[in-house]
């Protein structure tokens, strides 16, 4: 409801009801059952899939909270009791299917209008419930244009801290729905304000303070740009370049540190990448096909000094090689990198067969070979044998 107010398709509808999760499965034979903290209904139409929740109630039956943080809640009552027990107002509106109406406990539509996003009921408390209701008020705030409530604002900075006790898997989930919703920018410089991405990566945000006193840098800030711009063109935004782009500097600083110290950068570069990497994943963790993509997007920042021979063609036929490619440009228009080779790069995609020999021949005018392996006398021996 609160996207159709706005003149918005909604990207899904949640659907709840006063059946117990249970006898939504009697009913329907193509219904699985998930959840212990939340348990909810699946039910199954080919590749659809319907989620069904049961109306929350305010009792504490089958309610865990530990430190403050709700650990299993399946205690069930009626629609009101299941309104006040959302975490804003604006997504606390019911559209009744049996009379077309829209039901409202908690003010939700005087809010919506209004354009505040309100937490419902005391922000300490629902903060400490559940840590990435503060993720989540950024993101819906940002996304609906919304302004925050400010009894919901000032308890996030004064809370932040508590998004170090959340699982990290769950965080990467977060993070995804932060950034790859098409207001990566605006999401930035909200987190930051409210002091809400340092916990999420904290060598980062380290990076940006003592690199920028306060402000992202052009690189990171460019990323976020471009990255809005490729989802508002249909385009999409892959989590490894998010990454990849998110740990950037922190691997740059710890590449610098090794060099000073007296290693190449080769060995540099390798010990680096690991370290960044696992540092992270402390904080924020994310699958580890993911890492193995973001470590050879940076790793491939180097090849594309090499613009002579097969080196090119080779490097072309990687499956990393655009997002890398992408980088190498972003690092280029930044500054970082030689944007005469960025130039280059984009030249040798676009050109002929005869064009790409034109541009990969050495300063002889010469395409460069790899020299041949000498043959060992014991193979020579055999080959001309009777």
């Amino acid at each position: 409801m609160r996207d159709l107010l706005l003149g918005r398709e909604p990207k899904d509808f949640d659907v709840v009801t006063d059946a117990r999760p249970e006898d939504v499965k009697r009913i329907f034979r193509n219904c699985r059952l998930i959840g212990r903290r939340f348990r909810l209904a699946h039910i199954c139409f080919g590749r659809d899939v319907v989620e069904v929740a049961t109306f929350r109630g305010s009792e504490k039956g089958d309610r865990v909270i530990k430190d403050g943080r709700l650990i299993r809640d399946n205690v069930y009552g009626t629609i009101e009791e299941d309104a006040w027990r959302r975490d804003f107002s604006v997504n606390a509106l019911y559209y009744n299917i049996r009379d077309f109406s829209l039901v409202d406990y908690v003010g939700g539509i005087e809010d919506h209008q209004a354009g505040s996003l309100r937490l419902i009921g005391d922000p300490e408390e629902r903060y400490r419930e559940d840590p990435v209701r503060m993720l989540r008020a950024i993101r819906f705030a940002t996304k609906l244009g919304f302004n925050l409530h400010s009894d919901s604002a000032l308890a996030i900075k004064d809370f932040s801290f508590l998004l170090r006790d959340v699982p990290p898997p769950r965080l990467y989930d977060e993070v995804l729905k932060l950034f790859l919703s098409g207001y990566a920018v605006q999401t930035f410089e909200q987190l930051r304000h409210y002091d809400l991405f340092k916990p999420l990566f904290p060598d980062t945000d380290k990076y940006l303070e003592t690199q920028n006193k306060n402000f992202p840098s052009i690189f990171l800030a460019k990323a976020l740009k471009n990255a809005d711009r490729r989802l508002a063109e249909g385009k999409s935004v892959t989590p490894y370049f998010l990454f990849a782009i998110f740990l950037w500097g922190p691997l740059r600083t710890v590449i610098e540190q090794k060099i000073k110290l007296g290693q190449n950068e080769s060995n540099a570069f390798h010990e680096s990448v690991g370290e960044v990497i696992l540092k992270q994943v402390q904080y924020l963790s994310f699958p580890r096909r993911v890492s193995a993509q973001v470590r050879e997007v940076w790793s491939l920042q180097w090849a594309f000094k090499k613009t002579v021979g097969g080196a090119p063609y080779r490097l072309l036929r990687r499956p990393r090689f655009r997002a890398a490619y992408d980088f190498f440009v972003l690092r280029a228009e930044t500054g970082e990198a030689d944007p005469e080779i960025a130039k280059w790069w984009t030249t040798f995609q676009e050109a002929s067969d005869d064009d790409r020999k034109k541009m990969t021949r050495g300063k002889g005018g010469r395409q460069k070979k790899r020299p041949r392996r000498k043959r060992s006398n014991q193979v020579r021996s055999a080959t001309i044998a009777p």
